[in-house]
């Protein structure tokens, strides 16, 4: 059998008030002609299919557009997806009958009968070949929020919650499945070891307290299809758990990735292979500096011109980061007319303001943080330290956490 793994498409999401559909079309465009060449049985999508809860129309048109466009030139092909922290699960499932009628599954929350007991049966999915035959069991967990984890009869332990959905699904898979049938895993979350981009993915965690451990899924998961984390890795190391990562650039942090899909085979419950397919770069994202303006302002000037018969929507996003030793009001107008005329598209001006030297006598840099940049987390310890003046202690980052839980879960209501 052969998957396909990818997550964090992010379809809707704005670098800094500028749309990236067209990239996010080029993508699809790329991975329809990927499931053309390689015919795999399988496509997982590991959440954050959209940017946010409620997503442009542009957006919703292109994942259902995929969908139709998959299932017409591979009628046979099998489409898993859960919903991410970013994605409202309601929403993901709203038009799950009808996509179940293109072989597409759709999984947002996930439920509990009467009597206390996990609806297993709503997450466990088969995936056959091409001939038909039942070769692996999906088990599809959504990123599960405290409500749906917690409660008077589930307990107040989130973490331990989320312990016991992975055991109660593995232990119903190991019940269902035959002798030589893959158990396949597609989940969104944070598995503990995974390494963060610097300001693009959504704080699941404070800390480390809430990374989940990969003991989680036991030797008879064969393979583990991760979202959350946009760089691609490997789960301590082990070939089997892995996050695919995001397919474009999310934010200027991560311009090194190299963006993939991951192509897994199996022969009957035994990995035997995990390809990365590389994904080709529709618009570059290009950071110049942190240096002073007047170096600055050289580099700009020399940027390649405008090409009048080049495709304006593959021009690069630009940021420029300025070292300054004081504020210059009129420093968007000097960057902007250095770029008149060049094939660039700017989106950000970063400033950096030489500081008075730290505290062991070395020089130090203090940066001038925009909004933007920080998480709830960092604004309220900044908050905290200013209104009492010492850091805050981490019951009370725990408790914030819990607190914000409730918000985001609020507000992600269709």
């Amino acid at each position: 059998m052969r998957l396909f793994h990818t997550s964090d498409w992010h379809l809707g999401q704005n670098l800094h008030g500028q749309e990236r559909d067209f990239e996010h079309a080029c993508f699809l465009t790329w991975l329809l002609a990927r499931l053309a060449e390689r015919q795999p049985d399988v496509l997982l999508i590991a959440g954050d299919i959209f940017d946010t809860v409620n997503p442009p129309v542009k957006a919703q048109e292109r994942l259902y557009d995929f969908i139709v466009n998959a299932h017409e030139q591979q009628p046979l092909l099998t489409i898993v997806m859960i919903a991410g922290n970013h994605d409202s699960g309601s929403r993901i499932e709203l038009p799950a009958p009808l996509m179940r009628r293109l072989r597409t599954h759709a999984l947002g929350r996930v439920m509990w009968l009467n009597d206390g007991v996990l609806d297993a049966e709503r997450l466990l999915l088969p995936l056959p070949d091409a001939n038909g035959d039942i070769k692996a069991w999906c088990l599809a967990l959504p990123f599960l929020r405290p409500a749906e984890v917690t409660g008077p009869t589930l307990g107040d332990d989130y973490l331990r919650g989320i312990g016991r959905v992975h055991e109660l699904l593995i232990e119903a898979a190991n019940l269902k499945r035959q002798p030589g049938q893959a158990l396949i895993a597609i989940s969104h979350a944070h598995m503990a070891g995974g390494s963060v981009s610097e300001d693009s993915e959504r704080s699941l965690i404070i800390g480390n307290a809430e990374a989940l451990p990969a003991s989680l899924f036991g030797p008879s998961i064969t393979y583990v299809a991760l979202g959350h984390l946009h760089k691609p890795q490997r789960v301590n190391g082990e070939e089997r758990i892995r996050y695919s990562g995001s397919p474009i650039p999310l934010s200027f942090s991560e311009i090194g990735y190299q963006h993939q899909i991951l192509e897994i085979n199996c022969d009957g419950d035994t990995l035997t292979s995990v390809e990365p397919c590389l994904i080709p770069r529709a618009v570059n994202l290009q950071r110049l500096g942190p240096a002073p303006l007047a170096d600055l302002l050289v580099q700009l000037k020399s940027l390649p011109d405008i090409d009048l018969l080049a495709d304006p929507d593959r021009q690069p996003w630009l940021e420029v980061r300025v070292r300054l030793d004081e504020p210059q009001p009129d420093l968007r107008n000097q960057i902007e007319t250095a770029l008149q005329g060049k094939a660039v598209r700017l989106v950000r001006i970063g400033a950096e303001y030489a500081g008075k030297g730290s505290a062991d006598g070395s020089d130090g840099e203090a940066g001038l943080i925009e909004l933007d940049q920080l998480t709830p987390q960092e604004l309220f310890s900044r908050a905290w330290q200013d209104n009492f003046g010492s850091e805050v202690d981490e019951q009370t980052l725990t408790d914030f956490a819990t607190l914000l839980r409730e918000v985001q879960q609020e507000s992600e209501q269709p």
